[in-house]
C-alpha cells in the first residue's frame, strides 16, 4: 500500500524521473483492487459512478506512472500514446 500512496501523494503529475517495477506493479495491483471494491460497493448501492470518479481522480497518477516506468526502461514516454 506504501507504493500505492506514494505515487498518489508524492508523485501524482510527476512525468519526470524514474519508476521501479515494483512501484509501478504495485500501484497497478492496488488500483485494480480499489476498483473491483467500488465497482461491487456501486452494484449494491446502485450508484454505479463510483468508480467512474475514482477513475477519473487517478488518470493523472496513473499516466505518470506509465510513463515514468518507461523511462526506467530507456525509452520515451511517448509511447505511451501508441497504446491509445
Amino acid at each position: 500500500m506504501n507504493w500505492y500512496l506514494k505515487v498518489v501523494k508524492e508523485h501524482y503529475a510527476d512525468f519526470k524521473g524514474r519508476a521501479r517495477r515494483r512501484e509501478y506493479w504495485m500501484f497497478t495491483l492496488f488500483n485494480l483492487i480499489i476498483m473491483v471494491v467500488l465497482t461491487v460497493i456501486g452494484i449494491l448501492l446502485r450508484f454505479p459512478f463510483i468508480q467512474t470518479i475514482y477513475g477519473l481522480a487517478v488518470l493523472v497518477p496513473a499516466l505518470a506512472v506509465c510513463v515514468r516506468r518507461l523511462h526506467d526502461l530507456g525509452k520515451s514516454g511517448w509511447l505511451l500514446l501508441l497504446s491509445l
